[in-house]
């Protein structure tokens, strides 16, 4: 009777071993091969050659790095230049009129040179048949500081309408 138990129990774990030889071949080996074709089908695609992936990956946050700390610089640099852009004279407004009924060709005229903010200046040139005259005036926001003349305020309007 042992010795029928130990065939039994033989037989058993044989049987066991067979099962598990085939669920090893069946199923497992093969998902191992697929996992082996993806390892190495990710390799050529980040690396080219076997294990190149996370050498690649760390070359990458090299890159990824060095570019953080350009992008710092270019927003130094656009933040440098913006600063400019608001002082500069980027506004202009141009108005040709006749002075007096005498002359004519409208030879006299009213420049305005603003930044964006509306700070710069009105130039006025007069003309008249015995002289030229000319004239400046600081303007502040959009405004004339001093008096301004029907021109020097086209002039001006007219370089607030292009900010627009």
């Amino acid at each position: 009777m042992l010795q029928t138990a130990t065939i039994a129990a033989g037989a058993a774990l044989l049987g066991a071993l067979v099962a598990l030889a085939i669920y090893h071949f069946g199923i497992i080996a093969p998902a191992l091969r697929r996992s082996g074709r993806l390892l190495a089908t990710l390799d050529d695609a980040v690396g080219g050659t076997a294990g190149a992936a996370s050498g690649r990956i760390a070359g990458l946050e090299s890159d990824l790095g060095d570019l953080r700390a350009r992008q710092e610089r270019v927003a130094g640099q656009v933040s440098e230049l913006e600063g400019l852009a608001r002082a500069d004279l980027a506004l202009v407004g141009f108005v040709r009129y006749d002075a007096f009924e005498d002359t004519g060709s409208e030879l006299s005229y009213a420049l305005a040179l603003l930044n964006r903010a509306g700070d710069g200046v009105v130039v006025s040139s007069i003309y008249s048949r015995n002289d030229t005259r000319t004239f400046g005036k600081a303007v502040v926001g959009f405004r004339p500081v001093a008096n301004a003349s029907e021109e020097e305020l086209r002039a001006i309007a007219q370089a607030r309408n292009e900010s627009v």
